[in-house]
């Protein structure tokens, strides 16, 4: 089995040109990938800058590390505007964007509901994401785009001359439930979870989602490459040592994860730690930061 790879959550908090700094060091500890959430605010933490402008700037300032959204969602995004943004992303990165792509979150302070109108209800919210994925699925592979949804419309969107990685960007689908995992097996080329488990154990949630996923590609006949396990929302001590990472993403590995992303250390937020050990981690699970 090979150990998974690693990749960093970065905080997009402050102003350029000083927050060009961590990306440029993320591609140099040998990261493969960098991600950046996708929020107005996150948890009612200001300043939050915007993620799109974020990753054109980052692409400008690296030239290996894989660069995405984890996750842009429907809660303030319509998928016409972000098909432009992630096709302009990818040709200012020579061809290194990866969209991370979710249902999106119920808290007004972070983004849930700034644009006014109803609440979702759970269902709404499902429906909604697939549409939205469906349509943004064919902003980026056709040229010219007409839609007609439930939720979400396209008239003669013209995307051409198209991404540089074919047919589209890859699309990592964050999804946990039934309809979220299917989802990811029809359109991912990643998947990705947090491992919250509500008070079980995160292994055996994560273990559980792996064989559902499985069941998912194989109805849908295709196979979602990358298994992505974002740390740092269980109380698993991934950046304890550089030891305990190893275990953990061992065990990991073993089940079918084949990319862990560690939350960038923040000193005085719960993603705190030893800048030391992150950088150890790195250079012991890092490789070239390439694709």
């Amino acid at each position: 089995m090979t150990a998974p790879r690693i990749g960093a959550v970065m905080w997009p908090t402050r102003s350029w040109p000083e927050a060009g700094e961590p990306w440029r060091r993320a591609e140099e500890l040998g990261f493969r990938h960098a991600w950046v959430y996708d929020h107005i605010a996150w948890r009612g933490s200001t300043p939050w800058y915007d993620a799109y402008t974020t990753l054109s700037a980052a692409a400008a300032v690296t030239s290996r590390i894989r660069l995405g959204t984890l996750v842009t969602s429907p809660n303030f995004r319509h998928p016409v505007p972000v098909a432009h943004a992630a096709r302009t992303i990818d040709h200012v990165s020579g061809g290194r964007l990866t969209l991370g792509v979710g249902a999106g979150g119920t808290r007004r302070a972070s983004d849930a509901g700034v644009l006014g109108g109803p609440e979702w209800t759970p269902a709404e919210r499902a429906s909604r994401f697939a549409e939205w994925v469906g349509l943004l699925d064919r902003l980026l592979r056709e040229p010219v785009t007409t839609f007609e949804g439930t939720y979400y419309s396209a008239r003669e969107v013209v995307q051409e001359p198209g991404c540089v990685q074919r047919p589209r960007v890859p699309f990592v689908i964050a999804g946990n439930g039934p309809r979220g995992i299917r989802l990811a097996a029809r359109h991912g080329d990643g998947w990705v979870t947090a491992g919250n488990a509500g008070g079980g154990e995160p292994y055996d949630a994560v273990r559980s989602r792996l064989e559902a996923l499985d069941a998912a590609c194989e109805a849908e006949g295709r196979e979602v490459r990358d298994r992505i396990l974002l740390t740092g929302f269980t109380d698993e001590p991934w950046l304890e040592s550089p030891g305990a990472f190893a275990d953990l993403a061992g065990r990991y590995g073993e089940l079918g994860v084949t990319e862990i992303a560690l939350h960038w250390p923040r000193p005085g937020t719960p993603f705190e730690a030893d800048i030391g050990v992150f950088e150890a981690i790195a250079a012991e699970h890092g490789g070239s930061g390439g694709p």
